[in-house]
């Protein structure tokens, strides 16, 4: 009783998977392209603020972070005007148990002007995340100092992990799901080619994504030059970090599932072999008794009536040795490759965000049991559309008992996946109002699509009628005695399979013809007639395309049946989108972090409640009118008195006064403003303020109305976030 498969027109199938790679493709172009600014670990605060400007020089600059990162003496580099290295290269730990907070020594005497911070560091997540800001002392100078446009894991390096990271669960999936698909569905599918090469193609690829990662790691995390995944230091690095010993975990678990996938293959497949196998292959090999055995035959029919009894005791227990086979290898397979999987998913969960966060003890099983329950599903269903399109009859059953595991699958995704939302969001709000939440609630959405198509696979299969196994010897009587009630083959595949039909007719006939008419040698006895190779081959080729004209036919007959591939085909297509956006949820910041800043800031943004310094140029037309206009608001809060200074200088970057400056500001979606601010001038080019208020939080515009003679004047205008 079987549930026929297919082999489709390519031109279909290819269609649906190209459909479903391009989606793939724009989400990973669109969400991935981002993934570097998704920083896991945010900077919360510093000190010096950026963009403050301080009396004298401190004696260290700190950095305080929203969760655990690790760094380096080379993470903080304290840069001064002319882009020269002045901090003691000796990173300062000075967190506690609540505070994540990292330091850089100064030393005494440094001059005036403006100091750039570069930083850089890789998250608990294993996620590189990197910034720079500015401070001043005594006063705000024009800096030459390098500042990284690139942030860490971005660029081309960061596109190359992100698809490998994408690869290396795609792997996993197939390994793993495609692996328990034979030994907990249809053991028959260890013979199927197109499911071995699904299972191996997954090792590989999972292998061959791991080994890529690891040497990308160096470049990952600091430099981004695609030259340095040769730097054998940067490498041995890499070994000793939690990310690093996490995939050298994996290579060597990947070590024991090529042994499990050569078990799995080898002698778990010679198991399952039908039991007509070898007699039938013996059968088609030619006699070599020759004329002579007509006689050894009746000498045998003579012994077979006594050896009856004992053929079937030896056949019983041949039977019987077969199952208890069977049974112990399914056992061995079975607890063998869920302790393989299990670690495999652990390499994960020990290194993303199951490991960092709010209770990793709890949040690392379960993303476990959520990757198997991945795997499961997903690559099951691989399996199961790879043995319906391109491998023999499958058994109805295998297609109920995959069901089943899925339905099992989905249950655990769904128990999982609302605790991994409570931990990783935290609340309602936050799926609208972040970009995780965002990729969340897509996530969902294409789960709930992947479960209604599932839906119509069970329904089709509830349709299936049983096929008993007389119609199933069917495919081995000629074609033309095989009914076609399906609509499914075009007239032009009808005409392949008879145009096959007649070909095999004819080269068997010809084989037949060559091999008898051959005159006998002039020797005088008539000795065996050695058959022609090359016609031999062309009658197993006709033969081939014979056998796979009559198994299309039988399989396109059941309309039912075909609905069903195609709403699994659906079902693999929908799969590989999910796959990628939930790549993309790894690589993206959670919203209960994302949120924790944003507490840490007044409910702002990181930026906002931070002192805020602006840069506007300015040309009034007239002469002399040209220059640049720097403006600091410190502590860049609402509801404080906050100081204001500006700065003006010509083009060369030499201080300049002007007739008249004038400063407003106004939040128009609050109808607030102008608020003028009285400025007074201390020096040359310099202007101070005290005392502005600002008095909500918000976006406001900032106004600066520069006169530089009686007629020759400007109106510059900037946007500037107000923390509370």
């Amino acid at each position: 009783m079987v549930t026929t498969g297919l082999r489709p027109r390519r031109s279909a199938v290819l269609r649906l998977l190209v459909v479903a790679l391009a989606l793939a493709g724009t989400l990973l172009g669109g969400l991935g392209g981002a993934a570097p600014a998704s920083a896991h670990a945010a900077l919360t605060g510093s000190t010096p603020a950026q963009g403050s400007v301080a009396d004298r020089a401190p004696e260290q600059v700190t950095l305080t972070f929203s969760e655990g990162v690790a760094m380096g003496d080379d993470s903080i580099r304290v840069l001064d005007p002319q882009g020269k290295r002045v901090d003691e290269k000796k990173l300062r730990n000075l967190s506690s148990d609540r505070v994540v907070k990292y330091g850089a020594g100064l030393p005494s005497g440094l001059r005036d002007g403006t100091y750039t911070v570069a930083w850089q560091a890789v998250s608990a997540d294993s996620h590189p995340v990197s910034g720079a800001f500015t401070f001043s002392v005594g006063a705000p100078s024009k800096t030459t100092a390098p500042v990284p446009q690139q942030e860490a894991g971005g660029g081309l390096v960061g596109a190359l992990y992100g698809v490998a990271r994408y690869l290396a669960y795609a792997g996993f999936v197939l390994l793993a799901g495609g692996a328990a698909f034979v030994v907990a569905c249809r053991p028959a599918a260890a013979l199927v080619r197109s499911v071995q090469r699904l299972v191996v193609y997954g090792w590989a690829l999972l292998t061959g994504t791991t080994v890529v990662m690891l040497l990308l790691r160096t470049p990952y995390t600091g430099s981004g030059d695609l030259a340095d995944v040769f730097d054998l230091g940067g490498l041995q690095q890499v070994l000793i970090t939690k990310p690093g010993a996490a995939l050298v975990s994996r290579l060597l678990l990947l070590a024991a599932a090529a042994l499990f996938v050569a078990v799995l293959f080898g002698a778990y497949a010679r198991a399952y072999e039908p039991a007509g196998a070898e007699e039938s292959a013996g059968a088609d090999e030619p006699s070599a008794v020759g004329a002579g055995g007509a006689s050894g035959e009746g000498a045998e029919a003579d012994e077979a009536g006594g050896s009856d009894d004992a053929d079937e005791r030896g056949a019983s227990d041949a039977a019987a040795e077969q199952a208890r086979r069977r049974k112990d290898l399914t056992f061995g397979l079975g607890f063998g490759g869920v302790i393989v999987a299990t670690g495999l998913a652990a390499t994960w969960a020990m290194a993303e965000h199951a490991s960092t966060g709010l209770q990793p003890a709890v949040a690392m099983p379960v993303d476990v049991l959520h990757l198997l329950a991945v795997a499961a599903w997903l690559g099951g269903l691989a399996a199961l559309v790879v043995s319906l399109y391109w491998g023999p009859p499958v058994e109805r059953a295998a297609v109920r008992r995959f069901s089943r595991i899925a339905f099992g699958s989905v249950v655990v995704l769904v128990a999982t996946g609302l605790y991994q939302s409570w931990r990783q969001v935290g609340t309602w709000r936050a799926l609208t109002d972040t970009g995780y939440g965002q990729l969340l609630l897509l996530k969902v959405a294409l789960v709930v699509v992947l479960v209604g198509i599932a839906w119509l696979s069970r329904q089709w299969t509830g349709r299936l009628a049983e096929v008993p196994e007389t119609e199933v010897s069917a495919a081995e009587v000629p074609a033309t005695e095989v009914p076609a009630t399906g609509k499914a083959e075009t007239d032009g595949e009808k005409d392949a399979e008879e145009a096959a039909e007649k070909a095999a007719v004819g080269a068997a006939v010809t084989a037949a013809t060559a091999t008898t008419t051959d005159p006998a040698p002039k020797g005088g006895s008539s000795p065996e007639t050695a058959p022609d190779p090359t016609r031999a081959a062309q009658l197993a080729r006709q033969q081939a395309a014979l056998r796979t004209a009559r198994t299309k036919r039988q399989r396109d007959a059941d309309p039912e049946r075909l609905g069903l591939r195609r709403s699994v085909l659906a079902e693999a297509s929908v799969a590989v989108v999910l796959l990628v956006v939930t790549t993309v949820l790894t690589a993206t910041e959670p919203a209960r972090t994302e949120a924790a800043v944003k507490a840490t800031s007044g409910g702002q943004s990181a930026e906002a409640g931070r002192p805020q310094t602006l840069t506007v140029p300015f040309d009034t037309g007239g002469p002399d009118g040209k220059g640049t206009a720097r403006i600091g608001l410190s502590p860049g809060r609402s509801g404080s008195a906050n100081a204001l200074k500006l700065r003006i200088t010509d083009p060369s970057g030499k201080p300049m006064d002007v007739p008249e400056v004038k400063v407003s500001f106004t939040e128009k979606s609050k109808k607030l403003g102008p608020l003028s601010v009285t400025t007074r001038h201390t020096g040359k080019g310099q202007w101070r303020a005290s005392g502005v208020q600002l008095p909500v939080p918000g976006q406001w515009r900032l106004s600066l109305v520069v006169r530089t003679s009686d007629i020759d004047q400007v109106t510059e205008i900037k946007n500037v976030k107000i923390g509370s």
